[in-house]
């Protein structure tokens, strides 16, 4: 079988509050802001890590997905209030040192750096809209 030549270009996650998603997002884990956009009252952001300019996150407003139900809204915004919603896994050589900057930031932690039996030491906190960020140690 022929490998495809595939990259992960990107991610949404949602978002309540676009200034505290930027703040979380460029302030806090030092990503680049590519793109800020509003349109029809809505604000999506796209960040990504520096030196990485092929893979990018989107905070978007959970809302925008064309044909979403009333329901579905409702149900978004309660996953999202309890941290059910979404999640990302993120990668640094340091965890420790990456957390002792997302907790001087104010990130709302679920977990320290903990050596998980699993063999992988990873950190979690979640973002202002309640995504899980885990953070995991790579050489």
């Amino acid at each position: 079988m022929t490998p495809m030549d595939i990259t992960i270009h990107g991610t949404m996650l949602p978002h309540e509050d676009p200034d505290a998603s930027l703040a979380f997002y460029r302030d806090v884990l030092g990503f680049e802001v590519r793109n800020d956009v509003g349109y029809g009252g809505m604000r999506w952001i796209t960040v990504g890590p520096a030196g990485q300019p092929g893979t990018s996150i989107v905070v978007s407003p959970p809302a925008a997905s064309p044909g979403i139900t009333e329901d579905e809204k409702r149900t978004i915004a309660e996953m999202m209030a309890k941290g059910t919603y979404a999640m990302i896994v993120l990668a640094t050589t340091d965890v420790d040192a990456t957390f002792e900057r997302l907790q001087a930031g104010g990130a709302e932690v679920v977990q320290e750096p903990t050596d998980q039996p699993y063999g992988i030491r990873d950190c979690a906190v979640r973002d202002p809209a309640g995504t899980l960020v885990r953070i995991q140690q790579v050489p």
